[in-house]
Order: C-alpha cells, then sequence, then structure tokens
C-alpha cells in the first residue's frame, strides 16, 4: 500500500519551540530557589494548554505573591523573543519539499493555537506546503488522544496505513499511534530524554535519512506486518 500522506507534529518537530518555553519557566522557578524537573515537564510536552496550568501552580507552589496578569506578559514576552530565533529544523525543508514533489498530501496536527502554529509556518514560509492545519481549536479532543490525526486523514480520505507521522514527545507518538498511523519519533534536545520506544521508528533527525528511504522502510514494515 503506497503512503498518500505525511502528518508532522509542529512544536519541537519543525521548530524548536519547545527549549524556549522550558528555558523560560525554568528561570522563572529558579528566581524563586525552586526546580522545575524535567518529569514534571515531560508529563506536559505535547499537550493543550488545559492540561496543567502551570500559572495556578506557579502561584500555588512557587510564589503566592505573584501578580499573575503581570506575570503572564512578561513571561510570554520572553519565550516569544526566544522562539521568533529559532529556525527550521534540520531536514524539514528537504521533506516538505520531496513530499510535494511526490504529489503526496502533507497535514498537520498540533495541540497548539492556530495563531502559534500559522504564524511560525508562515515566517518561516512553510504554510503553502500544507494541505490542511488541526490544531487546538480544531478539535473537540487533544493530544494523546489521536482526534487531530483522525481528522486530518477523513479531510484527506486515506487511510491510516496509507500515512506516516512525525512526532517528537511521548503523547504525540500516543495519539499517531492510536489513530494506526506508522508513526516516526524525532525528538529534539527536552524530549530525547524521554521514552519514544513506542514510536515504529527512531530518527535522531529529519535530516538523518532521506525522504525516499524512510518511504522504503515504512513499505517495508508494513509488508512484513501482514
Amino acid at each position: 500500500m503506497l503512503i498518500k500522506a505525511l502528518i508532522f507534529d509542529f512544536d519541537g518537530l519543525i521548530i524548536d519551540s519547545e527549549s524556549p518555553e522550558y528555558q523560560v519557566w525554568r528561570e522563572v522557578f529558579a528566581e524563586h530557589g525552586r526546580e522545575l524537573h524535567m518529569d514534571f515537564w515531560a508529563d506536559i510536552v505535547g499537550r493543550p494548554h488545559t492540561h496543567v496550568d502551570l500559572y495556578a501552580y506557579y502561584q500555588e507552589h512557587v510564589n503566592p505573591s505573584v501578580d499573575l496578569e503581570q506575570f503572564r506578559l512578561q513571561r510570554r514576552a520572553r519565550v516569544v523573543a526566544l522562539t521568533q530565533q529559532q529556525p527550521v529544523l534540520p531536514g524539514v525543508h528537504d521533506y516538505l519539499r520531496g513530499a510535494s514533489e511526490l504529489g503526496m498530501k502533507i497535514g498537520l496536527a498540533s495541540s497548539s493555537s492556530r495563531h502559534h502554529v500559522h504564524g511560525h509556518l508562515a515566517r518561516l514560509e512553510l504554510l503553502d506546503y500544507f494541505h490542511t492545519t488541526k490544531c487546538f481549536e480544531d478539535t473537540a479532543a487533544h493530544k494523546p488522544d489521536p482526534t487531530p490525526y483522525l481528522a486530518v486523514l477523513e479531510e484527506f480520505c486515506v487511510a491510516p496505513p496509507e500515512a506516516v507521522a512525525f512526532e517528537d514527545s511521548p503523547n504525540g507518538v500516543t495519539s499517531a499511534k492510536a489513530a494506526g498511523i506508522f508513526t516516526v519519533a524525532v525528538p529534539n534536545p527536552i524530549t530525547e530524554r524521554l521514552r519514544l520506544d513506542h514510536a515504529d521508528y527512531r530518527m535522531e533527525s529529519l535530516a538523518a535519512e532521506r525522504l525516499d528511504r524512510l518511504l522504503q522502510r515504512v513499505e517495508t514494515a508494513r509488508t512484513q506486518s501482514r
């Protein structure tokens, strides 16, 4: 069965937007003598912002006297400034260009807002590659639930075995796998320490293997599993 679609996560896969988020939160925790542990952060990565209200946690456990409205604005400004400097991660351009040349459908499934995702895709001149994007506002359920991926498949009229998903986080891999999609884990500096062994394949970077080689690998794996 030929692969007809590629579906990408966004944060941590197309750009490293997760390191700035973690860096700034870790800094504000440290300003009050507290440590933001990686295992706590790992449970948040790849989930929608409604999963854990870090601002409420920060006020309750770190700085009870904080002016939350002002703090939100200041922290967000620090993150945005860092994220705006982030380039496209290695190999992303080649995969998007290669898939486009092959006539494949290209989709995106993210737990982040459409404003965030589309803003960066436009900044990086990548938005036109995508035939559809499913962001936080577009689905009722979010990763690790499979709904975002199922929504992309439905719009493409593509069956799960005809797609490949690319994810950087455990929650994202769980989402794509639950949708029945062959899932490639591509960790970033934050998620490389997390367990991603439930993915079908792991690449240290999209630059590590050409798209045509990866598609051959997927086809072989599909054939062997029948």
